[in-house]
C-alpha cells in the first residue's frame, strides 16, 4: 500500500477536527525535542490549547514558540495476507501543523479559547468559568503556518 499525501483543506481540517488529543514537539533549550499529548479545538485555522500555568512545557514555549502538532485518527490494523507478517500495515489519516505559540492573557478571551476547546468534545460552547479556574489556567493558539497530511489504507 502507498501512502497518500493529503493536500486539500477540507480533507486535513477534516483529519483535525476528527481527531481527539493532538501531541504538541517543542525544543527546549538545549535542543532536545519534547513532546506531550494535549486536549485542543481548531477554529479559523487557530488551534487551541490549555495547561498549567508552570512547568517544563511552558518554560519551553515561552523561550522557544516554534512547534509541529501532530493529529492522527482512524488508526486500525490490516493486512493483504494474514499469514505473512510483512502484509500487516495500519491504516490511518494523520496531520502535522506547523506554527508559533501565542499566550493569551485576557480573561474573555480565555473563555472564548477554552469554550471553543470544550465544543470539540462536548458540541457545546456556552460553559460558564470562574475567576480561579480562569486564574490557573494556561491557554494558547497556535496559527497553522503549515499544515502536511497523509492517508495511508483508505
Amino acid at each position: 500500500m502507498r501512502t497518500k499525501i493529503v493536500s486539500d483543506e477540507r480533507n486535513l481540517i477534516d483529519i483535525i477536527e476528527k481527531s481527539n488529543i493532538c501531541f504538541v514537539s517543542m525544543v527546549d533549550e538545549q535542543g532536545l525535542p519534547y513532546v506531550l499529548p494535549f486536549n485542543f479545538g481548531f477554529k479559523n485555522n487557530l488551534i487551541y490549547l490549555h495547561s498549567g500555568n508552570e512547568g517544563r512545557k511552558v518554560d519551553i514555549l515561552k523561550s522557544n514558540p516554534n512547534v509541529c502538532i501532530a493529529f492522527s485518527n482512524s488508526e486500525e490494523l490490516a493486512y493483504q495476507d494474514k499469514d505473512v507478517a510483512c502484509s500487516h500495515f495500519m491504516k490511518y489519516r494523520s496531520v502535522l501543523v506547523y506554527g508559533k505559540v501565542k499566550f493569551i492573557e485576557n480573561k474573555e478571551d480565555k473563555i472564548d479559547a477554552l469554550n471553543i476547546i470544550m465544543k470539540h468534545y462536548t458540541g457545546r460552547e456556552d460553559y460558564k468559568y470562574n475567576d480561579p479556574a480562569i486564574n490557573n489556567v494556561l491557554v494558547f493558539t497556535v496559527e497553522a503556518e503549515k499544515k502536511t497530511g497523509k492517508i495511508m489504507g483508505y
